[in-house]
């Protein structure tokens, strides 16, 4: 593989990265402003979808499928 094909795979993870936390953020913002009746209720929805997106983050094989899947470009192997 290229070192084209390995900064192409870089930016990819990368970008898959920032929309699960986009995506997280917008959870987050939803839960305060939406559902959130009272100040503990906000800190709560505030403080747990973060802690849970942290302890249930993908590792790099699911990432590394729909990488493949979306774009064509494979995990780099170790040489």
């Amino acid at each position: 593989m290229t070192t084209n094909q390995n900064d192409k795979y870089i930016f990819y993870t990368k970008m898959a990265w920032i929309i699960y936390i986009l995506l997280t953020i917008a959870l987050i913002a939803v839960l305060v402003i939406f559902v959130a009746q009272d100040n503990e209720e906000r800190f709560f929805y505030g403080l747990m979808p973060a802690a849970a997106a942290y302890v249930l983050r993908p590792m790099n094989k699911p990432f590394s499928k729909l990488i493949f899947k979306f774009t064509g470009i494979s995990h780099p192997t170790d040489e």
